[in-house]
């Protein structure tokens, strides 16, 4: 488990008004629930926030959430972002226990796609099914991601969820389901062949054809 760092202080005012001020002044709400403490308020700096969440592990890693001076374990659970301005408009974190498993979204990594014989070959186009994979692990347990190597990929091949690589200690809720859940993550097909101009041809020769 990496060690991230949050910092936020607690807010008193609460409501859609108190928060359009917050988000004026700079600051973003944001709340933490979850565990055997009542839910709190807290707002967090914007533009510190908008840099951190540049991080793939903001998204997927047991974070230390500074609460003027009080720290928790959390995960985040819920980014809002606005429509179409670079502003994060809420963001929700939860407290973990760190004596019980987890279930987080997290992503994967795939290395050597482009020396893979699929990746060699000319019309031949791999497919990334899944950019992320749930997992189960204890909160010290939990990786930032999961690397796919593709080296040995073929045309025709797939790669399963059971086939992943995972840490120590870590699995897929998922597999559990029955073999119909181990879905593909990666597969390798040949392309589309654009037969459109043959057809053009095909029907104009046709055409001249019935003329003549």
């Amino acid at each position: 488990m990496s060690d991230h760092k949050i910092s936020a202080s607690l807010r008193s005012e609460q409501g859609k008004g108190a928060s359009r001020r917050l988000r004026r002044s700079g600051y973003v709400p944001a709340i933490v629930y979850g565990g055997d403490t009542d839910p709190v308020n807290i707002q967090l700096e914007h533009t510190k926030l908008l840099h951190i969440a540049e991080n793939e592990w903001f998204f997927a890693s047991v974070i230390d959430l500074d609460v003027d001076g009080k720290v928790d374990k959390v995960l985040l659970r819920d980014l809002q972002r606005h429509p179409f301005k670079p502003v994060i408009m809420h963001v929700d974190f939860q407290r973990i226990d760190e004596s019980h498993a987890i279930k987080v979204a997290v992503p994967l990594h795939f290395l050597n796609e482009e020396k893979s014989p699929a990746g060699k070959s000319a019309g031949v186009v791999v497919s990334h099914e899944m950019n992320e994979v749930v997992v189960s692990c204890m909160p010290r347990d939990l990786p930032e991601f999961i690397e796919v190597d593709l080296g040995g990929l073929e045309l025709g091949g797939i790669v399963h969820l059971s086939e992943l690589k995972l840490p120590k200690g870590v699995e897929i809720p998922e597999l559990k389901l029955g073999k119909e859940h181990d879905h593909a993550v990666v597969t390798a097909k040949r392309g589309r062949v654009d037969t459109g101009d043959a057809e053009g041809e095909s029907a104009e020769g046709e055409g001249e054809a019935k003329e003549d």
